[in-house]
Formats: C-alpha cells, structure tokens, sequence
C-alpha cells in the first residue's frame, strides 16, 4: 500500500498564495476582488515576504513608492494597466490622478487613487531590512527609501492635522483602512451620497458581507469632491469628514521609531524622529484616551460636541483603539487598561472569540459577517498580538498566536473571518493573512 503524502505544511501553503498574488513587480490582495496594489496591503506583505525572499519584499517596497506623488503622499492604489479598467471600481478614470493631482504631484507614468492609507511603511522596510542587511546594504535598499518615506511622513504630519492638535486626519473611510467600521457611521451622516455609480466588489462578495449602497455612496461621494478639488489639503475649510483615528496615528508613531532607526543605520541621527514619535503618543493619550472606558476613541473633528473643543470623541469600540499598544512609550496605566479591555466583554480576546473582532461584540451594530463591522481581520490581530507581547502580556500573545495560524491555514488564508468560530468569510488565498502566517511562524521574526 502506498503511504500517504505528507500535507504541505502551513509555511509552504502560505508561500504559495504570495506566490500565486505576484504580478513581477508587487503582490495583489487577491486575484479576484482586489487585482491592483493596495498601500497598507503591500507593507503587510512585505513584512511577511521578508521571511521567503527578502528581494521581493524589497521590491514589494520599492513599487509602491515609485507611485509617490510629489507633495509626499503614497497613494492608497497603484493601479495595474494589464488588468482592465473594469475589473475594480473605483477605477482610473475615477480618480484621474494624472490630471486631477497634477498640482499635487501625482506622477504622469502611472495610475493611482487619491487618498492615502495607514503609514506601515517604514515599520516594513526597517524589518526586510533586518531580514537580510548584507542584501539591504548591497542594494543600498534603505539609502533609497528613506527620503520618500521621509516625505511620507512630512506630508502627513504637516498638510493632515487639520485638528491643529499634533495628529493626523483621515478624509475619507478608506484612508483609515478598515473602511465600513460603525465609528465612521455618525461621520459620515453628514454626508450626501453620490447616486451614480457602479459595485464591482458586489461582483466577487455577497452582499450581506459588504457595505450598503447608502454607505458605498458616500463613500464615492467623498472620494468625487476630493477629487474635484484636485486633492488639495489644508485649505483651512475642514473636509466634510475629518478624523482622528487612534490605528492610523499609532502606525505613524511607530514608523516614526522604525524610521529613526533607518536613519542611525545610514549613519545619521535618529534623536529627532524618536522625540516626535513620542510627541505623537503624548497627543494620541490627550486627545482620544477616555480612561473611564479603558479605551482610545476617534475624535470627530466636525462632530463638535458642547464644552468639548476640537470636535467630539466617537464612543464606539473599533479595534482601531487597541492598536495603540503597538507603542514601547504609552503609559504604564493606558497599556494596563488596554489589555483589560481587549480581554474583557467588548472584544473577548483569551475567552469569548478565536480572533478579536473588528468591532464591539456588545455593540449595537456588531455584525460577525459584515466588512469590518464584527468580523476578525488578521493584520489588526497581528498588530494586537505584537501590543501584548510588548506589554508584558506573553501568554495571551502566545494563545492568540495559535489562534491565528490554526484560523489561517483551516479558512485557506481568507479576507476575514467569524471572530467566535474562525469561518473565513471574504476572499480566499488573501495576500497579508497568508504574509502575517509566515511572519507569525518564523523562529526569530523581528517583531
């Protein structure tokens, strides 16, 4: 009798979807629903890709910004021009970055969308560069990012802190990246959505796991004006939506650290970027921590609410304000506080689910199955279980770093997935969750 074939192990399966998402010069979401590169996707691949092949992860990198605009901005897609116009809307003609951004910058050989996604980075490439320094060193990798990366974050810091308080503002859902979360909901009421348009993604999901038509068209209806603008910022008029988000500005304090230390590996001073990154921490605790909710909080910068400057805090619980435990200076008291509420009834990490959710299990509008309304998202995990590692919280981290490889490799690398059973729901074979796998496998990740 012949003996059974061994099964591929995670590691290998995990390879073969970077693989199988490779275009030759950088690595799609997935082949179906998302065939274009997409910012924050492609630094999550990276990281995990440095693990296989540390050239690609450079390359990875170095495509994306070579989409750069000239005002410093990395654009939220980079689009393919061998896939057809069709295939994902909102297309090129959209956008029309090489006319509508042509004040801005926009570059005229490539095709990209407007608006932006959250800056991971120079957390990525400080990491492939670790993964292989004599390489990095040899192809002068770091020497060559850094400046864009530089400009990166000086369009952030100086052209969106529309709130005038040391954070950055997102204008649109999609900047932030988890882009139907029901702390958009209240925002986005002040806007009237656009009536024509067309849903490629409806397409390749059911609907019952996507945004609405209601939500999906102010979505467009944002993205039109910004783009009839000319993507002009800081106008001094506040965009009809303009928010602090807690994920989006820890990933920039985090990249801050990582860029620091890119700087001191070219033989410059890093002291500058690690004060501002802690700047950054400072005015994320000032102005979105509610210590009586244990919780950071969007700040609404046009949702003003009475006696309350700036705006008002937007009481929901997203994922987004957990993330900030992914920084080595917050306070000793918000870090305690955080992880009570991560493990407590809200998001259920350690007992009540496999994965965290996206959102509130307690909360009005927690749906496990709806795009970023309840269900588990890997890099957001990823991310937590870094935060709890780097607060001391070992054994949590480690449970919930079993969760995810057995929930990643039993759902076939999915989009996302049912917080309580692990059932992969969105897309299969998607880039970061089968990335992240192999980052959460290796013996000696650089976390």
């Amino acid at each position: 009798m012949r003996p059974a074939r061994p099964r591929s192990s995670l590691r290998d399966r995990a390879a073969r979807v970077l693989d199988a998402n490779w275009t030759g010069t950088s690595t799609v979401p997935s082949r179906t629903l998302y065939p274009h590169q997409w910012s924050w996707d492609s630094a999550f691949i990276a990281i995990g890709l440095r693990h296989v092949s540390p050239l690609r992860a450079q390359g990875e990198l170095e495509t994306l910004l070579a989409a750069q605009w000239g005002d410093g901005r990395i654009p939220h897609i980079v689009f393919n021009p061998a896939v057809a116009p069709d295939a994902y809307f909102p297309s090129p003609d959209f956008w029309r970055s090489s006319t509508a951004g042509r004040a801005a910058g926009a570059p005229a050989s490539v095709q990209t969308s407007g608006i932006v996604q959250p800056p991971v980075h120079a957390l990525a490439a400080w990491l492939v560069h670790r993964a292989d320094p004599g390489l990095s060193r040899s192809r002068d990798f770091l020497a060559r990012v850094y400046p864009a990366l530089a400009a990166w974050h000086r369009y952030l810091l100086h052209r969106r802190d529309h709130g005038g308080a040391g954070l950055v503002s997102v204008i649109h859902p999609w900047e932030q990246g988890m882009d139907n979360s029901p702390c958009w909901d209240a925002p986005l009421r002040r806007v009237s959505p656009a009536r024509a348009f067309r849903r490629a993604d409806l397409e390749h999901g059911a609907a019952q796991d996507r945004p609405t038509d209601l939500d999906y068209g102010r979505y467009v209806r944002l993205a039109s004006d910004y783009r009839d603008a000319e993507y002009a910022d800081g106008s001094g008029e506040l965009a009809a939506f303009a928010v602090e988000d807690p994920a989006f500005n820890a990933l920039l304090a985090a990249s801050e650290h990582a860029l620091a230390r890119i700087a001191c590996e070219l033989g410059a001073a890093g002291t500058a970027r690690h004060a501002r990154a802690e700047r950054l921490t400072a005015a994320l605790v000032r102005r979105l921590w509610d210590p009586e909710a244990g919780m950071f909080f969007c700040r609404d910068l046009r949702g003003g609410v009475e006696g309350e400057a700036g705006g008002g805090l937007v009481r929901e619980y997203g994922i987004s304000g957990l993330l900030p435990l992914i920084l080595p200076t917050l306070p000793r008291e918000v870090g305690r506080a955080l992880v009570d509420t991560a493990c407590g009834p809200h998001f259920g990490v350690g007992d009540l689910v496999r994965m965290a959710p996206s959102y509130d299990l307690l909360g009005p509008a927690f749906d496990p199955h709806r795009y970023w309304r309840g269900p588990a998202w890997f890099n957001t995990n990823w991310l937590l279980e870094h935060g709890l590692r780097l607060h001391g919280e070992h054994a949590r981290a480690g449970r919930l770093r079993a969760a995810m490889l057995d929930v990643a490799g039993a759902s076939d690398f999915a989009e996302y997935v049912d917080p309580r059973t692990g059932a992969g729901r969105g897309a299969r074979g998607f880039g970061w969750t089968a990335a992240l796998t192999l980052d959460l496998l290796a013996e000696r990740t650089s976390r």
